[in-house]
């Protein structure tokens, strides 16, 4: 059971209060998965947003693998050998997900755990009528995702300059 005193610790929901908390937290339930567990692929319609208890989880895009040769034919019919590349990872306190919040709610990227993790599973579909009736609850929580969405843009940006000087 996911409880008010488990998520207010966290900084994604500092400034909800009480009553928006106990609802996040009736729309959560707790989950422990094995490493290797895809929480989701890229292009998933997601109905859930995630917070991390315990555990890394890897955020992952598929590009083609440059090291295999390419049939002409999957080139043309863009059925391409990939590989999986981390592009960012999420630690203890930190989100995933956030497309499940976002229109039109397809990830943007793959989800799948490092290691072993417990995660709170936040459904969004439950969460919808209490936005629709508190403005201030829907508000507030897409200005938490808009700065999840900062955050990892600013880090994706360090990242590639650091590449561009070494």
């Amino acid at each position: 059971m996911v409880t008010t005193e488990l998520i207010r610790r966290y900084p994604f929901f500092a400034g909800f209060n009480h009553d928006q908390l106990t609802f996040l937290a009736k729309a959560g339930n707790e989950l422990s998965v094995e490493g290797g567990h895809h929480f989701f692929y890229e292009d998933n319609l997601l109905k859930s947003f995630y917070l991390v208890l315990d555990g890394i989880v890897a955020i992952t895009l598929n590009i083609p693998d440059r090291d295999v040769l390419q049939p002409l034919s999957n080139q043309i019919t863009n059925n391409l050998i990939t590989r999986d590349v981390t592009v960012s990872t999420v630690h203890e306190g930190e989100i995933f997900g956030w497309s499940a919040i976002v229109p039109p709610n397809f990830s943007t990227a793959n989800a799948k755990a490092s290691s072993p993790c417990r995660v709170v599973e936040f459904n969004y579909k439950a969460l919808q009528p209490y936005i629709e009736d508190d403005c201030c609850f829907g508000h507030m929580l897409t200005l938490k995702v808009a700065q999840i969405i900062r955050e990892r843009l600013r880090d994706s940006r360090i990242e590639s300059l650091a590449e561009a000087i070494i």
